[in-house]
């Protein structure tokens, strides 16, 4: 079970992604304005943050940008997961530093399939850092 935070302005996406990964067996916070997500999230440093690019306060890509310059967050997963669709726009989030970049609408399985598999990374990178002299 991983501890996620969506970080997501509309109700319906928001409500949908949580019940989607809750099934899947994990804790999904929902947070639908940009500054308020990044604060939490450099709070609680959570297994798994999950971005859209449109968000009041402070852009999906702001906040990626930040918590890749942050030690603390720096390994943290993110999967951005908007309606902005384009490959320069995938591109450019996967250069900022995210892991993933899957567009609405999307399939549930397909959502749960890319979140494991960045936690999994996750763990992978972490049991390489414990290991290391």
């Amino acid at each position: 079970m991983a501890r996620i935070i969506y970080v997501e302005d509309d109700d319906l996406a928001g409500e949908l992604v949580r019940d989607v990964l809750t099934q899947a067996g994990h804790l999904v916070g929902v947070i639908g304005h940009g500054t308020l997500a990044y604060e939490t999230i450099a709070f609680k440093k959570p297994d798994l943050v999950i971005l859209d690019r449109s968000l009041p306060g402070m852009p999906g890509m702001e906040i990626l940008r930040r918590l890749r310059q942050t030690p603390e967050t720096y390994l943290t997963p993110i999967l951005m997961l908007t309606a902005k669709r384009g490959n320069s726009l995938a591109d450019e989030a996967i250069e900022a530093g995210a892991d993933d970049y899957l567009v609405k609408p999307f399939q549930p399985e397909d959502l749960v399939q890319r979140v494991e598999a960045a936690l999994v990374s996750k763990k992978f990178t972490a049991d390489r850092r414990v290991r290391r002299p």
